[in-house]
């Protein structure tokens, strides 16, 4: 039996094997393929009927590499080894290994159950058959590169299969276990490459769904990659990144880009010291209370657990991100796109109106005169141009300004230069602006926050662990849901947002700069923070005249 036939609907085939002597037709059952049966790389798998939608099959903690432990850290990706029977795929795998947020923090403390071995993936499918060749959603979570794990609950994939697309969440490295340079990593890697073992993961997990979501009823040639904050981090690395070529077919960035400097691994850059200089003093303040000096064998002999203490006690500041390393990437995002080397596919990208009410609250100026002096600081000669663009004349006004400029800066920029980028490639981009205040005990102060939208997405109302779970969503947000849901699907499957009830959304060009604003209507216009994102972008060529120049 074929791989592709192992799924396959649940019940009984019904047959028709012939006539009585009276012509009564004779009917008999015989037991179709257990859809809960899958052949994967590796070995036999056996998932579980959802708990939430009897006509979506999950499955669970799949492996797509060997557990990059002992000699395997801090290596790329190593093939899945097989393994004899049916291995159960009806629980998550334990999140990467990482320092868990703080029990305060908006977003909860994270996942619990942590490993070294977390290179595991989940899939969501309600394909009738494994010939279904249904669009495929390959989502990478956010965190900073630091926390999260693909099977938060934000992140169930049961109403986006209901609506015909096979769903994957994956797991990678975090912290300095994925994103680690290092000299003595660097020279006995094949490639001279050190860092990007975060990266590295995604795209060996992008290498298990081409060769077998089929298995599933998704098609290997409609994969969207999508994620938001780290995770558009991720999948804009990705859609600049040689190793990924072919593997997916669309991009879907929400609120993360790294257009603003990619760290190199031997030079400084935009974003400071080369990555294996920010290795070299973290491994040295690791290695210094055991009197080590700095080999593979003592970085390796360090567990797991010192790693998340040292990283914790931040003792030495780790710059977590991926390299220009000469294979991984070959140059800075922002360069690989504005000489149009980034694959060549659609991409829907956008930002939530206010970033930095969850992100940046606690940086606040405590009064005018305290704002003022801080854009001085960071504008120098531009500083009078972002007193005119973020106007304040009172504290609470300069809050405003500080936050608003916050969110653009970080974000909003980062997503119109991604779409405006595309222009050196023939494929369309789709910009959005998610304005949507969900329903929270602040809502007046939280407005539409970082991350906000997700829940929308996978039309998930009620079950993200932040403050406004479970609280009263009106029609207006299940609409807004059941739009956005729908549009992601689509997009997957055709390449076009457009379809539906949803207004014509034109392809983003300069002309207008085209914006579907997701908010209390759903429409499109003139982006609504543009003379904010025209100060960054001015801003930010300066950034990069002025290190062109040093």
């Amino acid at each position: 039996m074929t791989r592709r036939m192992r799924v396959l609907l649940a019940g009984l085939a019904i047959v028709a094997v012939g006539c009585g002597g009276g012509g009564e037709m004779t009917e008999t059952a015989s037991p179709a393929s257990d859809p809960l049966a899958v052949s994967v790389t590796g070995g036999d798998i056996s998932g579980a009927v959802s708990d939430l939608d009897a006509s979506v099959r999950v499955f669970k903690g799949i492996p797509f590499a060997t557990p990059p432990v002992g000699d395997l850290r801090w290596q790329s990706p190593q093939p899945v080894a097989a393994w004899e029977g049916s291995r159960d795929a009806t629980a998550f795998s334990p999140a990467c290994l990482q320092v868990k947020r703080d029990e305060t923090s908006f977003y909860g403390p994270g996942a619990d159950d942590l490993s070294e071995d977390c290179l595991y993936l989940n899939v969501w499918t309600a394909a009738a058959s494994a010939d279904a060749a249904q669009p495929v959603l390959f989502w990478v979570h956010g965190g900073g590169l630091n926390n999260g794990t693909g099977a938060s609950v934000v992140y169930r994939g049961e109403a986006l299969a209901a609506r015909g697309a096979v769903v994957v969440t994956t797991n990678y490295r975090l912290g300095p276990l994925g994103y680690l340079a290092h000299p003595l990593l660097s020279a006995e890697d094949p490639h001279g490459s050190s860092g990007n073992y975060g990266v590295l993961d995604q795209v060996a997990a992008l290498e298990w769904v081409r060769d077998n979501i089929a298995a599933f009823g998704g098609d290997p040639n409609r994969v969207t990659i999508f994620g938001e904050s780290a995770g558009s981090w991720s999948v804009n690395v990705l859609q600049a990144t040689p190793l990924a070529a072919g593997l997916f077919h669309g991009v879907i960035g929400e609120s993360g880009g790294v257009f603003g400097g990619t760290s190199h691994l031997t030079e400084t850059s935009l974003r400071g010291d080369s990555a294996e200089a920010v290795g070299e003093r973290w491994i040295d303040g690791l290695l210094a209370a055991s009197g080590d000096e700095a080999s593979l064998a003592a970085m390796r002999a360090v567990s797991g657990e010192q790693i998340v203490e040292f990283t914790r006690s931040r003792e030495v500041g780790f710059r977590t991100a991926a390299n220009v390393d000469g294979w991984v990437l070959e140059q800075s995002v922002y360069d690989t796109f504005a000489s149009g080397k980034q694959h060549n596919v659609p991409v829907i990208v956008g930002s939530n109106a206010d970033e930095g009410t969850t992100l940046a609250a606690g940086g606040a100026p405590a009064d005018l005169a305290a704002h003022r002096a801080a854009v001085e600081r960071q504008f120098g000669a531009m500083a009078a141009t972002h007193h005119d663009v973020y106007p304040a004349s009172t504290d609470e006004e300069a809050r405003r300004a500080y936050l608003d400029s916050y969110a653009q800066r970080s974000f909003g920029w980062e997503m119109r230069t991604w779409a405006d980028l595309m222009s050196t490639v023939g494929s369309p981009a789709y910009l959005y602006y998610f304005t949507r205040t969900a329903p929270a005990e602040d809502a007046d102060q939280l407005r539409a926050f970082h991350a906000a939208e997700i829940v929308y997405v996978f039309n998930n109302l009620g079950r993200a662990p932040y403050p406004y779970a479970n609280r009263d969503y009106d029609d207006r947000d299940r609409a807004l849901s059941n739009e956005m849901a729908d549009t992601w699907v689509r997009f997957a499957a055709t390449g076009n947002p457009n379809g539906g009830d949803l207004p014509a959304w034109p392809p983003f060009s300069r002309d207008g700069h085209p914006t579907m604003v997701f908010g209390q209507t759903t429409e499109v216009g003139p982006h609504p923070a543009a003379t904010q994102l025209d100060f960054v972008d001015e801003f930010q060529a300066g950034r990069r005249d002025e290190f062109s120049e040093n």
